[in-house]
């Protein structure tokens, strides 16, 4: 049996956890394990569990509440955990076998100039929080004086860890886990310092400048002071467009500084944007680009440890996955994503799988690369993108692409040691036949159809994606611009995401146009894309950022009765029910509920109440602007459909 202290207070035998009540025999206990093995003074015990407020019989109630706690133990079978009655007060006994705290303190303490090994150990200490500390203690005492002590050794090894992933190169790897720990440390100098270095290596000068002058505002604001001189030191090197760099005394035994950056320029309409939750940006040789053979990422030489580089058969480094620059929103889908591949990644199990669906343009593969490179501690063997699909969605042969994958990876990959991502799926076979050929320990499969055969057989994780949350939106665009001109035009910034859809494709292509345009209101621009929606949603310096492309793609790889009952349906304003569409398409109300069945499963319309969808405003303005108002449905399309859709992979 062990305690867990390292979040809210429990029991646990290593399948099952108890979580204590919020009891005076938990303040006792609590107050006990933050001090292991160490005698606490019987005064300071009855101040930990009755406060000021103490009972005029201090002595008595604190014995009984000792009494109070052996049955506790009693009653989950750890008569072993005995409090010990010594002069002046009582100890408990513990050590990391018995105490997460003292777990975590160990694996800190053997990370010290364990090389390689210091990285993961740290990890796994960090992997023993599990929460807000003692939640379920109601103790004021403990709160005031203990939780911030322990916060701070906890950040402490956050702050380590996150400095050998800069000093690495894996400045991207960090964002998330700074934000968070800025966030809810705001006047913490060295982790703004890191979130500073991490935002301007991955070319985000505006935001490190942004993150130093939030600081400086909170330390006047609520200390007096300003910043200590490494932040100024840092604000100036930023400003210069010098290389920010770490603290000597932190990095001297890692692997060498990544080089000299050049000073972040302005992004070209064509260049990836740091915008979040899209589809990493189309190039010969993505998959995103719906032209792509099966192809994977390598690292150039010389650019560091990205994620799955490092064989872990020290031989042939892995192939490299693309990074999402700035990747925002999507927060509780990446969670789950994380979770359910952790578990994945050992050798001879059963791979895990992964489903992400969604309709064109919402960062479906995204998505699954910002998760890959969050596991990628977990697959030392390296991930692999793969596009098992042409670009008219025809599949391409499985064992096309588990051989694909087997010469990407290195010589002598143990099973389970690499994560594939199937970007692009049409049919559950592909997906079939891949993991029986292949020993992956994961597999992410991105796919416009909800693959409802796949989920029936095969139990995966399942990921639906639909249009971004308008905080998500504004997220994205603040992520581009700036917070100044965002919040500059707050009202302007609503009408912009909702003329988008808060579709992340048009989002992205909306914070292109106004990147290069840095005199533009967003107000003008949200007018301007208004005249002619979603024509205007493209670059014209790349034909492959553009809304009306990729949902002309979307419809030609439909059966052309579907293409064509999709565009009839966005007459229908708000919900689509059955008899609605029965009507517009001239159909029996049955044949009619089939054909948006099938819709649903391509991503082009979403289930809005049981009984009736919906079309997203952006995808309804293209299929209006498509729409042959005269033409009449044959009645012989639900046939046509079921007939026309693909039989299967091969």
């Amino acid at each position: 049996m062990r305690f867990q202290l390292l979040g809210p207070l429990s029991i646990t035998d290593g399948h099952d956890v108890v979580v204590l009540p919020p009891a005076k025999p938990t303040s006792l206990l609590a107050a006990l394990l933050v001090r292991p093995g160490e005698v606490v003074p019987t005064s300071r015990l009855r101040q930990a569990v009755w406060g000021e407020e103490q009972p005029a019989t201090a002595k008595a109630a604190l014995q009984s509440c000792v009494l109070r706690l052996r049955r506790l133990f009693a009653k989950y079978g750890i008569e072993d955990r005995a409090v010990v009655a010594v002069a002046g007060g009582y100890l408990l006994p513990a050590d990391g076998d018995t105490l997460d705290l003292l777990h975590f303190r160990r694996l800190t303490a053997e990370a010290k100039g364990a090389g390689e090994a210091e990285l993961p150990l740290l990890r796994r200490a960090l992997d023993l929080w599990r929460g807000p500390l003692l939640t379920n203690v109601p103790s004021e005492l403990l709160h005031r004086d203990e939780v911030p002590r322990l916060v701070e050794e906890r950040l402490r090894v956050l702050e380590r860890v996150c400095e050998i992933q800069l000093a690495r190169g894996r400045c991207r790897d960090v964002l998330v886990d700074l934000w968070e720990a800025t966030r809810a440390r705001p006047q913490h100098e060295g982790l703004a310092a890191q979130l500073m270095r991490a935002l301007y290596r991955v070319g985000r000068q505006n935001e490190a400048l942004a993150e130093y002058r939030r600081i400086r505002a909170h330390l006047r604001d609520e200390l007096g002071v300003d910043p200590g001189t490494e932040l100024q030191e840092l604000e100036l090197a930023i400003l210069r467009g010098d290389e920010p760099r770490g603290p000597v005394s932190d990095t001297a035994a890692l692997a060498p500084a990544p080089p000299p950056f050049p000073p972040p320029a302005p992004l070209p309409s064509s260049a990836p944007l740091p915008s979040p939750a899209l589809s990493s940006p189309p190039s010969p040789a993505s998959p995103a680009s719906g032209s792509a053979p099966l192809t994977a990422h390598r690292p150039p030489d010389g650019s560091g440890t990205p994620a799955g580089a490092r064989s872990a058969e020290g031989g042939r480094p892995g192939p490299r996955l693309p990074h999402v620059p700035g990747f925002t929103g999507r927060t509780h889908e990446t969670a789950a994503l994380v979770s359910h591949l952790g578990a994945g990644g050992r050798n001879g199990s059963v791979p895990v799988l992964a489903v992400i669906s969604g309709g064109p343009g919402m960062g479906k593969t995204a998505l699954a690369l910002h998760a890959a490179h969050l596991v990628a501690d977990r697959y030392p063997a390296g991930a692999v993108l793969l596009s098992p699909s042409g670009p008219d969605g025809t599949p391409r042969p499985a064992d096309e692409a588990a051989a694909e994958l087997r010469a990407l990876l290195p010589p002598g990959a143990p099973p389970g040691s690499s994560l594939a991502i199937l970007d692009d799926v049409v049919h559950p076979d592909q997906v079939r036949r891949f993991l029986d050929s292949t020993g992956c320990g994961a597999v992410v499969v991105t796919s416009r159809m909800g693959l409802a055969a796949l989920v029936a057989t095969h139990g995966p994780a399942v990921l639906q994606l639909g249009a971004l949350s308008p905080q998500e939106s504004r997220a994205l665009l603040t992520a581009v611009l700036g917070r100044e001109r965002v919040a500059a035009e707050t009202g302007s910034v609503h009408a912009l995401t909702e003329a988008c859809g808060h579709v992340p494709l048009a989002l992205r292509i909306v914070a292109a146009r106004l990147l290069t345009r840095p005199r533009t209101r967003l107000a003008d621009h949200t007018a301007w894309l208004l005249r002619d929606l979603p024509a205007r949603l493209a670059l014209p310096d790349d034909p492959r950022m553009s809304v009306p492309l990729a949902l002309d793609a979307a419809l030609r790889r439909l059966p052309a009765p579907l293409a064509d009952a999709h565009l009839r349906l966005a007459r229908l304003e708000g919900r689509i029910t059955a008899p609605d569409a029965a009507g517009v398409l001239s159909l029996p109300e049955a044949d009619a509920e089939e054909v948006l069945e099938r819709l649903l499963d391509t991503g082009l319309v979403e289930e809005d109440r049981p009984g009736a969808l919906r079309m997203n405003p952006l995808f309804r303005a293209h299929a209006l602007h498509r729409s042959a108002r005269a033409d009449v449905v044959p009645q012989s399309l639900v046939a046509a459909v079921r007939h026309a859709l693909p039989s299967g992979a091969t």
